[in-house]
């Protein structure tokens, strides 16, 4: 690896604060890939970072809360979905570092919370419920700001997913200490499976792989985007993240891996392909995951595995970016109840 990249990347260890939790566990997943008959499979527990049952959120809020620190901030206001692992992180971080959370999510507010919501309510977040998204979400957020800071606070805003320029790198960081953990074994990264949603993670990834030089395919299952626009999130991502750190990378959206054919009847709602993957993965490796964004791209994989998209030889990497709490909102649809 060049030796400007190396310093790119001493860089970004430079701006960010750090939570606990890093590096996280790289695992074998023997039994699955025996049971699928595949590839060589791992998976990388990023739902082992630090802050609310963990989750990839973490490592983008390290960048977003070292910014906040620098700029005086203590008032954190942020917003999601009415469930969003994101915004229940937002809100772990701030009270860690004595900040008040402030949440506006976007949706029903159940008559009893449960999962991600009652984790907000333990934080003691405060919190406004919008019923949909629109341009009146982003002015809500920008008016609660300016009553803050008329109170004499000092209001910084994160946006829905963390998801900007400025916290790709904690998935560049993500892909060196990936690289590393497999130098160790002595083995190489032949190709890395994850969930896309707002794009951060995969274009963290992608971003990392050529700035260290790792010949590896990033494949995304996007959870609510057709392929062409979430494509374009994440190569605007890697070349607005590279502009930042001034390093000579671009992309087009034609070099993005996304497949959205696993979003099937939409964004959050469960099919039987997620409830089966999602007891196929806790059956034999004992880890569970979240029937939002890592139970479909789980079966993304199950079935690139299927269509043999990977040689049998291949080392294929599963990343687990967090989310659990929103299991126990699917009884019904993972056939428990």
């Amino acid at each position: 690896m060049k030796s400007k990249n190396l310093s790119v990347l001493d860089k970004m260890r430079q701006q960010k604060i750090s939570f606990a939790g890093f590096p996280t566990p790289l695992q074998k997943m023997p039994r699955l890939s025996k049971v699928l008959n595949g590839p060589r499979l791992f998976i990388k527990r990023d739902d082992m970072t630090d802050l609310a049952f963990g989750g990839n959120k973490a490592r983008k809020l390290e960048f977003i809360f070292a910014d906040a620190k620098s700029k005086g901030a203590d008032v954190v206001i942020s917003v999601g979905a009415v469930q969003s692992n994101c915004a229940c992180m937002v809100a772990a971080a701030a009270r860690r570092l004595g900040m008040k959370p402030v949440l506006v999510l976007v949706g029903k507010e159940p008559d009893i919370p449960n999962a991600n919501l009652l984790l907000d309510k333990l934080l003691s977040a405060e919190i406004h419920f919008l019923e949909a998204y629109g341009s009146h979400v982003e002015e809500f957020m920008n008016q609660l700001a300016d009553e803050y800071r008329a109170k004499g606070h000092t209001p910084y805003l994160v946006s829905a997913g963390a998801s900007v320029p400025s916290t790709v790198p904690g998935y560049v960081l993500a892909t060196e200490e990936l690289v590393n953990q497999f130098s160790q074994l002595g083995k190489k990264v032949d190709n890395i499976v994850c969930a896309c949603g707002t794009g951060g993670t995969q274009a963290g990834l992608i971003l990392g792989a050529k700035l260290l030089d790792v010949k590896t395919k990033i494949l995304g299952a996007s959870v609510f985007a057709n392929k062409a626009d979430a494509s374009k999130t994440v190569a605007d991502l890697v070349n607005d993240s590279a502009e930042l750190l001034n390093v000579d990378v671009s992309i087009v959206p034609e070099e993005v891996y996304v497949f959205d054919d696993y979003i099937k009847q939409g964004y959050g709602i469960i099919n039987d392909d997620v409830s089966y993957a999602i007891k196929l993965m806790a059956e034999n490796e004992g880890i569970f995951l979240d029937p939002i964004y890592t139970g479909k791209a789980i079966v993304m994989l199950i079935d690139l595995i299927k269509k043999r998209f990977f040689k049998k030889d291949e080392n294929v990497v599963f990343f687990h970016t967090g989310g659990l709490p929103a299991i126990f909102l699917f009884q019904k649809e993972l056939n428990l109840a």
